[in-house]
């Protein structure tokens, strides 16, 4: 399943929502997704996970790109 991830870059810093990136990951769960960026110095706000009419419409987006981390 694709997941997408809300995060801000640095763990120590308060969120701004204006500075909120996303990325997409391929995983078998939430979980699964966390443990593969535990060691990125990522600031996780929120993971869902995307199918259907909603994976076909991230898709449609140009900065769509499913990141390869083992």
């Amino acid at each position: 399943m694709i997941f997408k991830v809300y995060f801000q870059d640095s763990k120590t810093q308060v969120p701004v929502r204006e500075k909120t990136k996303t990325i997409y990951l391929e995983g078998k769960s939430e979980r699964d997704v966390r443990i593969k960026l535990k060691n990125k110095p990522y600031n996780i706000e929120f993971i869902t996970g995307l199918e259907g009419a909603f994976l076909e419409y991230e898709k449609q987006n140009e900065d769509f790109k499913v990141l390869e981390i083992e």
